[in-house]
């Protein structure tokens, strides 16, 4: 989930933005640009950092595993085909 701070930042400089003489609608610009922009945000599934860096940790640790396995493999057929000689 997309930290809440960014939005509120996101919409405030959008509304800091318009003219001068149209800020007497500042709070309902904010309003209406944290909406849209939590609809866009939502509508991308983004992740968070940490959650990017949980998967990646795993990625990395499925990835030592998967390696080790193949050399066991590897291994073991080179075995097999010494007895066979």
């Amino acid at each position: 989930m997309l930290d809440p701070k960014i939005i509120e930042d996101l919409s405030r400089h959008l509304s800091n933005a318009v003219p001068e003489g149209a800020r007497v609608l500042k709070q309902d610009l904010e309003r209406n640009f944290r909406a849209v922009l939590n609809g866009a945000f939502t509508r991308l599934d983004l992740v968070t950092r940490e959650e990017l860096e949980v998967q990646e940790n795993l990625l990395a640790r499925t990835r030592e595993l998967l390696d080790g396995l193949a050399a066991r493999v590897d291994e073991l057929e080179r075995r097999l085909r010494d007895r066979a000689e």
